[in-house]
């Protein structure tokens, strides 16, 4: 049996780093978008697909010119919607709901935001969508733990442990319908 590599990229860096981005339209920077490339330079891969935020679309766009891969852009990849916390920096959140939220992001969402539960369904929906060839997927954080929790059933206290800074890159190997799939590496 041979599994089926998937690969997740955190889109680059942004101008404004350190805020909550979610529904936030906020342009990766050109460095940003060249660490995408260059991470993604050494993968061979079918298909390329990206989230519709200009941060991951613009790294999906410059990875598939450089590629020469056709990109796919699909919104169910975008980030938790953070609502009315969304544009701004961890210190200007409530510390106590701020705390609640990454202790059960589903139970304490962010007021007028999503809650964990509807991004892993839309997440899980957009996985079940790729083909089973190898893909890489330009997203965002938040996506790339919640197709972790899809992929490799980790509990959502468990991913906050995995460090994805921007331009992470996350591959998975993806084995048959329900038999699972293995982290193969991480590059930050």
């Amino acid at each position: 049996m041979s599994g089926v590599s998937l690969h997740l990229l955190r889109h680059g860096a942004t101008a404004r780093p350190g805020r909550l981005l979610g529904r936030s339209d906020e342009p990766s920077t050109a460095n940003g978008i060249a660490a995408c490339v260059a991470q993604a330079a050494k993968l061979t891969v079918a298909r390329i697909v990206s989230s519709d935020l200009c941060r991951a679309r613009a790294a999906g766009e410059a990875v598939a010119n450089a590629q020469g891969v056709q990109l796919t852009i699909d919104p169910r990849w975008r980030e938790l919607d953070f609502g009315d916390w969304d544009g701004l920096a961890s210190a200007d959140v409530d510390p106590a709901r701020h705390a609640a939220f990454w202790n059960d992001p589903d139970a304490a969402p962010p007021p007028n935001g999503e809650r964990w539960s509807a991004l892993v369904t839309r997440v899980a929906a957009a996985l079940e969508d790729l083909p089973r060839e190898p893909v890489l997927v330009i997203t965002h954080g938040g996506a790339m733990r919640a197709a972790l929790a899809v992929v490799c059933g980790f509990p959502v206290q468990s991913l906050w442990a995995f460090d994805l800074p921007y331009a992470a890159l996350l591959t998975l190997r993806r084995w048959p319908e329900g038999s699972g799939a293995q982290i193969v590496g991480l590059r930050p």
